[in-house]
């Protein structure tokens, strides 16, 4: 069953040895050089595995892969029970919801101090456990990388994907996020990525004036 079709690949809930799982295929685009294509998607899917281990071993919960056949582009991996952040952060109290997004905030701060930029920070990739834990998933777009400029772009996608699904409680939200990610990272390290999503978003407004 298709569950998600997205601009990068496309995601399935399967049965795979008696268990659900997640199929994630990269289909071939067909607007790409087909050997441009396969390289990119070969790449791709070995890359996101790598990269799930390490937020793993920073202490970031991320499924477990089951299986990566890098030659056809797909990976099988856990099927997360839970809700998506999106579908439930909107409907929780105001200090349910701050503590929420302080541990959220937590755990970007442990990719990002472990040089991983996720690379699609939304609430829809976050999937809340009926136990309270947060899992990230789709690290497609993510990137090996320590620069501030990286860090900056990732939780500035956050900030935004705050404004534009959870406007009424976007800036109490991105504050405890960045609560949450200053307690990992450290206060100076934290105002350093701050001042950059301010640099960021001046370039926006700048772009979108002229």
């Amino acid at each position: 069953m298709l569950l998600k079709k997205g601009a990068e690949a496309s995601l399935f809930l399967e049965e795979w040895q008696g268990r659900k799982v997640i199929m994630k295929r990269r289909l071939p685009k067909a607007y790409r050089l087909a050997a441009l294509d396969e390289t990119i998607r070969v790449q791709r899917t070995a890359h996101e595995p790598q990269i799930i281990h390490r937020a793993k071993e920073a202490g970031v919960p991320t499924p477990t892969l089951y299986l990566v056949d890098v030659a056809n582009a797909n990976i099988i991996m856990e099927f997360i029970e839970g809700k998506q952040v999106k579908q439930i952060l909107n409907d929780l109290s105001q200090v349910e919801r701050a503590s929420l997004c302080r541990h959220i905030g937590s755990l970007i701060g442990r990719l990002h101090s472990h040089s991983i930029v996720h690379g699609d920070l939304t609430t829809s990739n976050m999937i809340l456990t009926p136990q309270g834990k947060v899992f990230f998933v789709d690290f497609g777009l993510s990137e090996r990388s320590s620069e501030l400029e990286a860090k900056g772009v990732d939780l500035h996608l956050m900030k935004r994907a705050l404004q534009s699904t959870h406007f009424r409680s976007a800036k109490e939200c991105f504050e405890a996020v960045i609560a949450g990610y200053s307690k990992v990272v450290g206060k100076d390290a934290a105002e350093d990525v701050l001042n950059k999503i301010r640099e960021i978003g001046r370039r926006g407004r700048y772009v979108s004036e002229r």
